[in-house]
């Protein structure tokens, strides 16, 4: 994620945001009190998919960001989107400075029960946090999200406490699934070279065994949001037409002149280009939007041995 272009922005005054949220605070607790059920709120449909898949049909799971559309970077959350927050029973988000406005409206809200995905990213031993805020390409961070999103419901309502656990064992044998898709390429294509227009996908590179040749000056161009030098493109570009790499990842939302040109030289050279994105393609949910990213990269890395 390009850091410099996050806009974290709630668009309230510091009086309506006090005003409302605590309006907002009141009525949760009397939702509670009348026995309803337990309302998850998630910064993006990619969150608010595995939260679904935990809750069942025992809570009411809404996701701010749902647009495939839509560019987290630049996203600006709207007063409704910070009272929703407020009066959450249960907030899941990314973290890491991914979607900081929602630890803006956290701050002010600190008994409002929250998972931060990123906080459940498991680092080498002896190694800092990484710097990658993308965890949700990384399939142990969804199954530690999914364990946890069941404990913290529980808890809020104990009458289904057992039919969470149990959601989130089916959830994480799934998201198991899909790892041994991404053990076969690490078997199958040992190292193989990929570049990547932004580095959303680097964690499923890393559970492959993958090796990322982005030319490092192009890789941090595009987390400052800013255009690559021209040397760097070049770099980039001779990469590509001089097939050293197997695959181009490619983000589809974000767009520019510098990634077209990626795009156009790998179609030109036949270089595979695998899409991927940072919320939820239409029609799929958490595991098929993972097992199909990973399928796809299987095919793509297949057509150049």
């Amino acid at each position: 994620m390009r850091t410099a272009a996050i806009r974290m922005v709630v668009g309230v005054s510091a009086l309506a945001l006090t005003a409302g949220l605590t309006a907002c605070g009141t009525e949760k607790s009397a939702n509670q009190a009348q026995g309803q059920p337990p309302v998850v709120v998630a910064s993006t449909d990619v969150w608010g998919s595995v939260a679904q898949a935990v809750a069942g049909d025992h809570a009411k799971v809404t996701s701010i960001i749902t647009s495939a559309s839509a560019d987290p970077h630049s996203f600006e959350a709207s007063p409704a989107n910070a009272a929703a927050i407020a009066d959450a029973s249960l907030v899941v988000y990314n973290g890491g400075g991914y979607d900081h406005w929602v630890d803006d409206v956290l701050a002010s809200h600190k008994n409002v029960a929250s998972v931060d995905a990123y906080s459940l990213l498991q680092a080498p031993p002896g190694e800092p946090q990484p710097a990658n805020e993308h965890v949700f390409y990384d399939l142990s961070t969804a199954r530690a999200v999914a364990t946890t999103i069941a404990d913290k419901l529980a808890q809020a309502d104990p009458q289904h406490a057992a039919d969470y656990k149990s959601n989130a064992e089916t959830f994480n044998r799934n998201a198991d699934a899909i790892a041994q898709t991404e053990k076969a390429i690490r078997t199958s294509h040992p190292g193989a070279a990929v570049v990547a227009t932004e580095p959303v996908a680097h964690y499923l590179l890393v559970a492959a065994g993958l090796t990322d040749k982005t030319p490092a000056g192009f890789a941090s161009a595009v987390e400052q949001d800013t255009d690559p030098a021209p040397v760097d493109v070049a770099a980039m570009l001779d990469l590509i037409k001089s097939r050293q790499v197997a695959a181009v990842l490619f983000n589809e939302q974000t767009v520019t002149e510098v990634t077209k040109q990626v795009q156009a030289a790998a179609q030109s050279a036949g270089v595979p280009v695998v899409a991927v994105t940072e919320t939820l393609p239409d029609g799929k949910d958490y595991l098929s939007w993972q097992r199909d990213t990973a399928d796809r990269l299987t095919a793509a890395l297949q057509q150049n041995r």
